[in-house]
């Protein structure tokens, strides 16, 4: 039996770490959770903010405006009088809930996926040798390859399952909300190599099946074979897709290390490296292939532009040597979409992001469907999109912050803020979230939030990402909105360039015949200079089309300016028209007629 809490269309069920509102799950950050919990626990008292700090908080320091963060999140979600504040003392959670108990394997409103969702922890090393635990990982890592490959069922990405190990595996399965786990042992003495596996139902813990093998080293993945095959039968699937050639396991161990954690282009540019080794040395490894294509895909927008031709070539090199091997290998599917200009070619873009989403397996590189998505202006569906992948790698900081942003981008900023508060304490080394949660603060009018922030922004390189900085001040004061006007025609004047951003941000400023008059005599992409922009999100389209700054579409011109960038031809060629058409001012549909002969302006350099 647990415990499930009631309160009008809210309801907490802890023990799978969910929480609904009128039956839709709510997505939160693992502190604002843990927040929730430590507060439910203690309802009957007020908690105190160090003894909050210290139990939400307990492996890192942080600031108490993070705790105050948290409780605005939560008050938006579970209503204002949800958790009172008593001055000079703390917090006490004062929402009147209905208590119940239900046995384990209840049904519960929204929260029982459709499909069977299988979490494969990493096997536990029962050897002496600690170097065994890659040797392990890589059994836990081709079964997660074999299982992506069966039809109508979620697999867990192995950023979020890997990070359960040995005591901390009972968490596993309401952190992850699976329906299935599967775990195992290896040990491994001389040339003899012992497996045990089971496959469990998570809301029971009722040991499906399992099995056990003792073969010799070089019979490795002939286990894996048998591993994977046992269980597919124990779940009534077919295995699909071609055959995955394995490398030795040393250069899997290789590969196993190129994960990067944080995407920092630095440590990216270390896995590329290591992927190099493997694929020299295993020129047969798809995924591998596959992860270094990707990789190398995911620094394109950070190398000079002068570098790209060359480099978005090698991507696509190695992308179809990973293809050849398996036409389905999800990464270097992605990395020919990230490698595709920013605009000017969408409808081939658009052909590369329909042979991701359609393509079997598992990969890092389904979590960008929804991402590139938002470049054509499908906001919604994106979402859609993102939140599958999310759900699939609930634990992985670029899953967490792609969801954030997709959130952001329909206009749930209160949803998205949390999100990001979360990864500014965890990941303190991306700069993504900092960038994204200054401008979620600044949509909210929340400027004592702002500020907050900047003084973490000015201890921390935001990058690429630096213009939110200004561009923020400019909303919030007059004065600045002046240097950054003045700034906005000085680049231009410089560099005869403006980049969509820029005119997104002018238009929201107040500023929407400044931004119309420059687009018209400038030129929309990079000039191969210091002043271009760089980054993921460099010259891209998505922030177009972003809900809360609307002033540049709901402008008739707009059908012009997306017609140069190649957006009005995509949409009239496919019919995959943006939210925006229902929501504009004007028939959008006829303004993109209108403007079907402007002419279209490649992206160069």
């Amino acid at each position: 039996m647990y415990a499930v809490f009631l309160a009008g269309g809210v309801e907490l069920r802890p023990d799978e770490r969910r929480l609904l509102v009128q039956g839709k799950a709510v997505a939160l950050g693992a502190r604002a959770f843990d927040l929730l919990l430590v507060l439910l626990a203690h309802r009957e008292r007020v908690v105190g903010k160090e003894e909050l700090l210290e139990r939400v908080w307990p492996d890192v320091e942080v600031e108490e405006n993070n705790l105050t963060v948290q409780i605005s999140a939560l008050r938006k979600i579970l209503g204002a009088g949800a958790i009172s504040t008593v001055t000079g003392r703390g917090y006490r959670f004062t929402l009147a809930l209905e208590e119940r108990s239900e046995p384990a394997g209840t049904p519960t409103l929204g929260s029982a996926p459709e499909s069977p969702t299988i979490a494969v922890l990493p096997f536990d090393n029962l050897s002496s040798d600690a170097d065994m635990q890659f040797f392990s990982d890589g059994v836990s890592e081709e079964i997660i390859q074999r299982l992506a490959r069966i039809p109508g069922v979620g697999v867990i990405s192995r950023t979020s399952s890997f990070q359960f190990r040995g005591r901390d595996k009972g968490a596993a399965a309401a952190r992850l909300q699976c329906t299935h786990l599967l775990d195992g042992s290896i040990q491994r003495s001389t040339d003899r190599v012992r497996v045990r596996a089971q496959l469990m139902e998570a809301s029971s813990g009722r040991t499906l099946w399992s099995d056990g093998y003792d073969r010799g080293v070089e019979d490795i993945f002939a286990v894996q074979d048998d591993i994977s095959l046992h269980i597919a039968r124990a779940l009534e699937r077919t295995f699909a897709g071609s055959v995955i050639r394995r490398p030795d396991p040393a250069n899997y161990d290789l590969y196993l290390r190129s994960s990067p954690s944080s995407y920092a282009p630095d440590e990216v540019r270390t896995s590329v490296a290591l992927l190099e080794v493997v694929t020299e040395r295993a020129p047969d490894f798809a995924d591998a292939w596959g992860r270094v294509a990707y990789l190398r895909g995911f620094l394109h927008p950070y190398l000079r532009f002068a570098e790209r031709a060359a480099n978005a070539a090698r991507v696509e090199r190695e992308a179809a040597t990973a293809l050849g091997f398996d036409r389905d290998n999800i990464d270097a599917l992605a990395a020919r979409c990230f490698v595709a200009p920013p605009y000017g070619s969408f409808l081939e873009g658009d052909r590369r992001l329909d042979a991701l989403r359609l393509a079997s397996g598992s990969g890092d590189g389904r979590r960008y469907i929804g991402w590139f998505m938002r470049h054509t202006g499908r906001i919604r569906e994106a979402l859609a999109e993102t939140e599958l992948a999310f759900r699939l790698d609930a634990l992985d900081p670029m899953s967490i912050n792609l969801l954030a942003l997709a959130r952001m981008a329909t206009g749930e900023v209160s949803e998205a803020i949390p999100l990001y508060e979360d990864l500014v304490a965890r990941v303190p080394q991306m700069s993504f979230p900092i960038s994204s949660l200054l401008r979620a603060h600044a949509f909210q009018g929340d400027w004592d939030a702002v500020d907050r922030l900047l003084a973490i922004a000015a201890t921390r390189p935001l990058g690429e990402f630096q213009d939110t900085v200004p561009f923020v001040r400019a909303k919030r004061s007059p004065e600045h909105l002046d240097a950054w006007r003045g700034a906005f025609e000085a680049h231009m004047s410089k560099t005869g360039r403006v980049d969509v951003a820029r005119l997104v941000y002018a238009a929201h400023l107040g500023l929407v015949d400044d931004a119309y008059r420059a687009a018209e005599v400038v030129r929309l992409g990079p000039g191969g200079g210091v002043e271009d922009i760089m980054g993921p999100d460099g010259y891209r389209t998505a922030i177009l089309f972003q809900s809360n700054m609307p002033e540049l579409r709901n402008d008739r011109r707009f059908a012009r300016l997306c017609a140069r960038l190649g957006l009005v031809e995509f949409w009239l060629a496919t019919g995959r028209w943006p939210d925006c058409v229902a929501e504009t001012p004007y028939d959008f549909k006829l303004a993109c007629e209108e403007a079907r002969n402007v002419a279209r302006e490649p992206f160069e350099y």
